[in-house]
């Protein structure tokens, strides 16, 4: 947990305006909301997003970070205004489980070396089956182990923990590289994507199952598999807004020192920061005017300027006076 200082008094919270994000109903969640998708291997992440905007009849759904066809696993769906969030969840970090195929036996040793030598920061370099556009970049490996191999059949199956963009077809062929032997991709399954994991995965089964419950009345199922956006964006740096300045901020205004009650250490000009309520609903997302040590020491002046608006206007009105 990061640490965190207060600023000014504590605040005045509303009781007739905002509420606790983990307690909206669907309506809202379908409004600003992420789903986890199992991909299954065959479609692309596009067709599924596709597929998921017409089971939700949404006109604004969206996915984020995209997943090879022949690819499997986690698939962050993003409803409403959390499709603002695409750039943040794209530069998530990702966990992937991939089987590789080396075409010769190859001694475990030597192995679990290369992959302890490929931790670090790696030159990444699109494959030929990518549409992006080829050139020299580097991405971190936070983390690479063997997870199990079967000599027999020369598979290996490999986790790796790594930045956003990171091509696990090139990490394997640059695997073989570094053995002397060709290496290829068998199988890929992104695990993970920023704090989403196994346990929130849905198929798509499971959301038209809920999508059709919802429609004849009992919304318990979807509002289970919809993740209010504030569950991706905790543990992220933040700065906490006193209730009288959120529409302000909604609005697109600059945040100044009076609209501020906490913010976490370490905030540095120029950082972007998720800005909080008091109840802990997200507004948004700001980047930063000033150090966040600069903050305390001031009684006025420009803190931040908002660069993504999730919060509807209106959730909190201009005119409040500070009655609950």
């Amino acid at each position: 947990m990061l640490d965190s200082i207060s600023v000014g008094g504590p605040p005045v919270i509303s009781t007739k305006h905002g509420c606790d994000p983990y307690g909206r109903g669907l309506d809202d969640l379908r409004r600003s909301g992420m789903i986890l998708v199992d991909k299954p291997q065959g479609p692309s992440s596009h067709q599924l997003a596709a597929w998921a905007r017409d089971i939700l009849k949404l006109n604004r759904l969206g996915h984020g970070g995209t997943l090879d066809p022949f690819a499997t696993g986690a698939l962050t769906l993003l409803l409403g205004n959390a499709t603002r969030l695409t750039e943040f969840v794209l530069s998530s970090d990702k966990t992937y489980i991939a089987v590789l195929r080396i075409d010769r036996s190859v001694d475990l040793r030597k192995l679990v070396s290369v992959l302890d030598s490929l931790k670090g920061e790696v030159y990444n370099v699109p494959p030929k089956e990518s549409a992006v556009k080829i050139r020299v970049r580097t991405r971190l490996i936070s983390d690479i182990a063997l997870i199990e191999s079967e000599a027999e059949s020369g598979s290996h199956a490999i986790s790796v923990t790594c930045q956003a963009g990171t091509y696990i077809r090139t990490l394997a062929r640059d695997i073989g590289l570094l053995l002397g032997c060709e290496c290829k991709l068998e199988e890929l399954h992104r695990d993970s994507t920023g704090v989403f994991g196994q346990r929130n995965l849905c198929t798509m089964h499971q959301l038209r199952d809920a999508s059709l419950l919802a429609e004849q009345g009992d919304d318990s199922a979807m509002k289970k598999l919809i993740a209010p956006v504030e569950a991706f964006l905790n543990g992220k740096q933040g700065v906490w807004v006193r209730d009288s300045a959120i529409a302000s901020v909604c609005h697109g205004a600059p945040l100044a020192v009076p609209g501020v009650f906490k913010l976490n250490t370490g905030i540095k000009s120029g950082d972007k920061v998720v800005l909080w309520s008091a109840k802990g609903e997200a507004i948004g997302i700001g980047e930063m005017s000033i150090g966040g040590d600069e903050v305390s020491g001031k009684t006025s002046g420009e803190v931040l300027r908002p660069k993504v608006v999730l919060m509807d206007k209106g959730t909190y009105p201009g005119s409040w006076t500070g009655r609950t």
